[in-house]
């Protein structure tokens, strides 16, 4: 199976914030607050393109 690019994790909320075009410390901010679609996996934030573009509008839900 063929992963699309939309469903690669996207590890650490450096990461995330590159994504969403915030700063690294932004991004933590709204992780820790739960107001990003991401999961913590040990001591790293991860999440996908795809979650990240539901939740902002970019992409119809499935």
């Amino acid at each position: 199976m063929v992963e699309d690019d939309d469903d690669k994790i996207i590890w650490g909320a450096k990461a995330i914030g590159q994504e969403i075009d915030r700063t690294e410390r932004q991004t933590f901010h709204l992780l820790e607050r739960g107001l990003l679609p991401a999961t913590k996996v040990g001591d790293q934030w991860t999440s996908t393109r795809r979650r990240l573009r539901r939740m902002f509008g970019g992409e119809e839900a499935a």
